[in-house]
């Protein structure tokens, strides 16, 4: 029974290509046959863990892992799932290629009966592009607009994707004569598959375009501005509909998904759409109340009440000033911390009207030394 590829590397199957690397580096380094010399099951480890790496951390082949399991990436490494070489790093390319779906789908439906006419051929989609940026706690308040650049397949301008040389055409496929796909028949078994020779597509590039070499598609840099909207939170992806790459001859285009991290900032915690904050108070102050001006996200700072008698760790609240809400209206709340400080040196008067006030706090313990709270705080000149 075949392993699950995720259960070796000990990773969940949401996992980011980030965690799956590492969980890669860390059994490596522990079941290398070189750390581990003689040991077979060691070796065997290393082997199981590598095959997984090897899949997962292929968009393309994690795909097919995900849909069909071990099968899926064998079927695909053996040319089984689309066409030939292409662009490193550019799932899809260099092919006129049959997607999953394509490659399982006839044998499904003459299975277990299917929706699809005889005739009728399925274009595959252009492959979904993944794209990370790290934005500031400011950039996410506000909302930006993010210049984005990176390499992507575009559909070939000279021959409009057709992959064919301008002023040529495509030829009708003779194998399936234009259908996309050919009859197989076995005694009273008769199964449809998608044509070998078109790969589905039912016409056939004789004389190929010189920009592309007949594939249709060339690679380019896209350079386009993406919306982050006020209140975005770390972690967030934004889909970008049909701002991946370009498909073989017309498909719908793929998807550029752009993963969001927000940098922590030094003057606020957050959580959810709160911030949180400090303010050191003295100690007038937190015994007779009053306020103290706070900084605020958006600048402006607040001046907020401080009650009397409060203490260190005490929250206090102000209502929207906090994050945006990204899913809603209005924003979140700042929480203010205090925090009561207490002086490290004290004039001689300040001395003078703390030891009267510890007086009123502990008259028994006049004439017996520095007890009671002030004493323990401020000590003895």
């Amino acid at each position: 029974m075949a392993e699950d590829y995720y259960g070796l590397l000990g990773v969940a199957r949401n996992a980011t290509d980030a965690e799956i690397k590492a969980a890669y580096r860390k059994l490596a380094m522990k079941y290398h046959p070189d750390r581990n010399p003689g040991d077979k099951q060691a070796e065997a480890k290393f082997k199981k863990i590598g095959a997984a790496y090897e899949a997962l951390s292929d968009e393309k082949k994690r795909r097919l892992y995900d849909q069909f399991g071990e099968a899926g990436v064998n079927a695909g490494a053996a040319g089984g799932f689309g066409g030939g070489g292409g662009a490193p790093g550019f799932e899809g390319f260099g092919g006129a290629g049959v997607d999953v779906n394509e490659a399982f789908g006839d044998l499904f439906e003459n299975l277990f009966g299917g929706g699809r006419g005889g005739g009728s051929r399925r274009r595959s989609s252009g492959a979904d592009l993944k794209y990370e940026t790290e934005i500031s706690l400011d950039d996410a308040f506000h909302g930006l607009q993010l210049p984005l650049k990176f390499p992507r397949v575009e559909s070939c301008a000279t021959c409009g994707g057709s992959g064919a040389k301008p002023g040529s055409r495509l030829k009708r496929c003779a194998e399936c004569r234009g259908s996309g796909r050919i009859q197989l028949s076995q005694g009273f078994f008769s199964m449809t598959q998608t044509c070998p020779r078109c790969r589905g597509e039912g016409q056939i590039v004789e004389d190929p375009c010189r920009n592309c070499n007949g594939q249709g598609r060339v690679r380019r840099e896209a350079d386009l501005k993406v919306k982050i909207p006020p209140g975005i939170y770390d972690g967030a992806t934004l889909r970008i509909s049909g701002e991946g790459e370009a498909a073989p001859h017309g498909g719908a285009r793929g998807d550029l998904y752009v993963h969001v991290r927000v940098k922590a900032d030094p003057r606020f915690d957050r959580h959810e759409d709160d911030l949180k904050s400090a303010v050191g108070v003295d100690l007038a102050t937190a015994a007779l109340g009053g306020a103290v001006e706070v900084p605020t996200i958006d600048g402006e700072p607040v001046r907020v009440k401080v009650p009397s008698g409060v203490q260190s760790g005490a929250i206090l609240r102000v209502r929207e000033r906090g994050m945006p809400r990204l899913h809603g209206r209005g924003r979140g709340d700042l929480l203010v911390s205090v925090r009561v400080d207490v002086p490290r040196e004290l004039t001689a008067r300040q001395r003078e009207l703390l030891e009267e006030l510890r007086k009123t706090f502990h008259p028994d313990a006049e004439g017996k030394g520095d007890s009671g709270v002030f004493g323990r705080i401020f000590g003895k000149e």
